[in-house]
């Protein structure tokens, strides 16, 4: 039975991705992005960009809109934490549901139109989400000051707060923000709550999305995707499938608004601005658009640059190059400094241009490239080793 498990792809696939994502402390730590907010920023972007390429990698619908259902499941998993409970399940479970309600009636509407009709459609929905949080519906966002948590507030399976401190977002008693430090080989390794939930639900939300390539319904998806012309001439109605994709991706991206309330209970409306929607584009077709792993990997990218390339300045690269002779040091420090701190944009703008030119796939396709090149390689080195079949005299056998 195991071994029939592991001869299986995709369940190596899950695996693989468990293991690496279970082990992030260990492997982020030497990179400097072992730190847990950066690490739950990690699985919740990839949940967001998981879910966007439900619907645009295997649909081709690209949604300039998706930042909409981001900041409803952020406002739905606060006004939980008011009302209700600071316990994270129903935060999260109300985060999905409202966001699929919402995805259901821009869908429907927006799903009229195709093409760059139906990104313009989704594009002005957001913004009109995003106005109507910033200035119109203040008394239930709170406006430009964003909607959190008080000490007033009723949260009526917890009572009234008698210490006088705002509670923390906890999991039956675990506060997302506990974290152990273990020492190891001179790094200080950090597990904290908060990321391994939401490693968890990561894990969960690529399994379900890897089940629903591999099905029927993916299939119809792809269909749509070469072709929904030919599919309407056939009879086929394709306005369910196209619109189930829509919710479900506007599920997941109200999943990953809950889980960014929860590790930090505060929503706010520029979640729901159109640059946080172009944002998870980038990260869908930087890391390839329609493959498994590719947005996860498009957003770890995306996010490690946002908050590690940002940080770096003339002083961090000055250190770079001490063992080099000043006059060297100082031109490489030119040469570099547009690149790092307050311009990681443009090295991410010339990373994406890159992949977008060679790597149509995405840095997904990139890393086939270097594998089938491997494989090629190996296999070229073994046919030329001395004794092998092909190094074989006429009439020789083995």
């Amino acid at each position: 039975m195991l071994a029939k498990l592991l001869n299986n792809k995709d369940t190596m696939l899950v695996i693989v991705f468990s293991l690496v994502v279970l082990a992030a402390p260990l492997l982020l730590a030497p990179l400097g992005a072992g730190y847990p907010d950066l690490m739950q920023r990690f699985a919740i972007f990839g949940i967001f960009a998981i879910g966007f390429n439900i619907l645009f990698g295997l649909t081709g619908y690209l949604s300039f809109g998706h930042a909409a259902f981001l900041g409803v499941g952020s406002y739905s998993a606060v006004w939980m934490f008011k009302l209700l409970s600071v316990n994270i399940v129903p935060a999260i479970l109300l985060s999905v549901l409202i966001s699929g309600l919402f995805a259901l009636v821009i869908g429907y509407v927006s799903l009229k139109r195709s093409g760059i009709y139906f990104s313009i459609l989704t594009l002005a929905f957001a913004q009109m989400s995003f106005n109507l949080a910033y200035s119109v519906l203040t008394p239930i966002t709170n406006g430009e000051t964003g909607l959190q948590l008080a000490l007033d507030d009723p949260r009526v399976l917890d009572g009234a707060s008698t210490e006088g401190v705002l509670p923390s977002p906890q999991l039956f008693g675990l506060e997302m923000n506990d974290t152990a430090q273990v020492p190891f080989l001179g790094m200080e390794l950090q597990f904290n709550v908060g990321f391994y939930i939401c490693a968890l639900i990561l894990i969960a939300a690529f399994f379900i999305s890897l089940r629903i390539f591999r099905s029927s319904f993916g299939m119809m998806l792809r269909a749509v995707k070469s072709n929904q012309t030919r599919l309407n001439y056939t009879g086929i109605n394709t306005k369910p499938y196209t619109l189930a994709a829509f919710v479900i991706s506007g599920m997941y991206a109200g999943l990953a608004g809950g889980l960014m309330a929860s590790m930090d209970p505060l929503a706010g409306a520029e979640r729901m601005q159109w640059t946080a929607s172009g944002e998870v584009v980038l990260m869908t077709i930087m890391g390839g658009a329609g493959s498994l792993l590719g947005p996860v990997l498009g957003a770890a990218i995306i996010k490690y640059f946002e908050n590690i390339f940002s940080r770096i300045n003339d002083n961090v690269i000055e250190a770079w190059f001490t063992f080099l002779p000043d006059w060297l040091g100082d031109i490489l420090v030119t040469l570099i400094s547009p690149f790092v701190g307050k311009g990681w944009h443009l090295s991410l703008g010339l990373i994406f241009m890159l992949v977008v030119i060679f790597l149509p796939g995405g840095l997904v396709e990139g890393a086939q490239r270097v594998s089938r090149w491997t494989v090629r390689s190996v296999k070229r080195l073994q046919h030329s080793e001395p004794g092998s079949s092909k190094s074989l005299e006429p009439g020789e056998t083995h």
